[in-house]
């Protein structure tokens, strides 16, 4: 499992893991999870279709999500996968990064619209 450590809080080292068995890439404090990107895998596509991110109220502002979205992205790249960006903080990193583009398949409006369908409904991907 891969493991970057991107930043400090109060002093502490926040660290950034894949974790594969829950299919999401997380952010630790002290061996504890404030933040989390989640996907889903497609193998028969090879593509890891990202659907939610969030990160701890108390971590907010640091930065931390951005750092995230960029660990799981090169991650994905290393592995030789695609990336679906269905969550709209992926979709918006993604934009504002362009040297994903090459591994990205982004997803139609009616997916993006129905994905938001599926996760107001069901009160967000917590």
């Amino acid at each position: 499992m891969a493991t970057e450590t991107p930043a400090r809080y109060e002093n502490r080292p926040i660290a950034v893991v894949h974790n594969a068995d829950l299919r999401r890439y997380e952010l630790r404090d002290d061996g504890n999870t404030i933040g989390f990107t989640k996907y889903r895998y497609r193998s028969e596509q090879n593509q890891m279709v990202f659907v939610h991110t969030e990160v701890d109220d108390a971590y907010s502002g640091q930065g931390l999500a951005s750092q995230l979205a960029r660990f799981a992205l090169d991650d994905v790249r290393s592995m030789g996968r695609r990336i679906v960006p269905l969550c709209p903080y992926i979709r918006a990193y993604i934009r504002k990064h362009p040297g994903y583009a090459d591994i990205t398949d982004l997803p139609s409006e009616q997916q993006i619209e129905a994905h938001d369908r599926a996760e107001q409904a069901a009160g967000g991907a917590k």
